[in-house]
């Protein structure tokens, strides 16, 4: 009965839209979607790549994700991650998934990310 998973919904904090715009765009290069005008005055906004789509939702009463997070997988993980350590992002790897590469990362307002790229076909 399910036929996909349309988007993931992470929350942030009032006022963040344009850092989240500069990580999710500038640094992670995902291509920002237009939110329909009668969802666009709540704020927050919406990003996809690679057919993935990822909702920012502003939250009053914020705390990021600690546990909860979405699973992004890349191509050239390890040229993700220096290009988020650039950035002053934290990088943690983890080697406990058999068959992928993979680490956790943190997007400006402190949501948990994870990183995966298969290593078997």
């Amino acid at each position: 009965m399910i036929t996909g998973l349309d988007h993931v919904q992470l929350a942030a904090p009032p006022g963040s839209e344009p850092e989240l715009r500069a990580f999710y765009t500038g640094v992670l290069g995902m291509t920002e979607l237009a939110k329909p005008p009668v969802l666009a005055g709540r704020g927050g906004c919406w990003f996809s790549a690679g057919g993935a789509v990822l909702h920012l939702g502003i939250e009053e009463d914020f705390r990021p994700a600690r546990k909860a997070h979405p699973g992004i997988r890349v191509d050239r993980i390890h040229d993700v991650a220096k290009r988020l350590t650039a950035q002053g992002a934290k990088v943690v790897w983890d080697y406990d998934l058999p068959g992928h590469l993979r680490f956790h990362s943190e997007d400006p307002v402190g949501n948990r990310l994870e990183f995966l790229e298969p290593t078997t076909v």
